[in-house]
């Protein structure tokens, strides 16, 4: 199906992985959604609530941010060494044979100084209407992807005219007037 006008050319990408797709998904990495956290202090606030492995403690710290914050293994496990090396957790095996972390006294009575969870911190002024848009577009991208690899010819087109259209509609938005918040009081 080819449209009844021509269309204008995409626009490039921008340099790095594109939307936030990258490695660890642009969170935690300073780009993105989200922001960086204090992972050391996300680590002791977690462990107040009982032993975890390194992997619960980032999804953990991802769904108490709403997943606005994902730090990375790469940031997470070596602070868990920094942490132990300080005496303020223990490795301990877990079920499964799974290392797990647990506070000492002393890294307790340190979380126990911490104030605000540094999840509500990295989410803090984030704009929800933002985060809805990028999880839109992630499940977008993923029925596109499922397309490219499933469908038909037929479909493939059908499904390229639908993207391109909604791009389309997108840009349109950008020359809409918007309300400012003060004409809207």
């Amino acid at each position: 199906m080819t449209p009844p006008f021509p269309l204008p050319p995409l626009p490039p990408f921008p340099p790095g992985p594109p939307f936030g797709f990258g490695r660890g998904h642009g969170r935690g990495h300073g780009r993105g959604r989200g922001r960086r956290g204090d992972v050391r202090a996300a680590l002791l606030a977690l462990l107040t609530d009982r032993p975890m492995h390194g992997y619960e403690m980032i999804q953990e710290i991802a769904e108490r941010s709403g997943g606005f914050w994902k730090p990375s293994p790469g940031s997470v496990y070596p602070t868990l060494q920094l942490l132990a090396d300080e005496g303020l957790i223990a490795a301990v095996e877990g079920d499964g044979g799974k290392r797990m972390f647990q506070l000492t006294e002393e890294g307790t009575a340190v979380a126990a100084r911490l104030d605000t969870p540094p999840w509500e911190q990295a989410a803090a002024g984030v704009d929800r209407a933002e985060v809805t848009l990028r999880e839109a577009l992630g499940q977008l991208a993923a029925a596109a992807m499922t397309v490219s690899q499933a469908a038909s010819s037929d479909q493939k087109a059908r499904a390229t005219h639908i993207l391109n259209t909604a791009r389309r509609e997108l840009y349109a938005l950008l020359g809409e007037e918007t309300p400012t918040e003060e004409d809207a009081e």
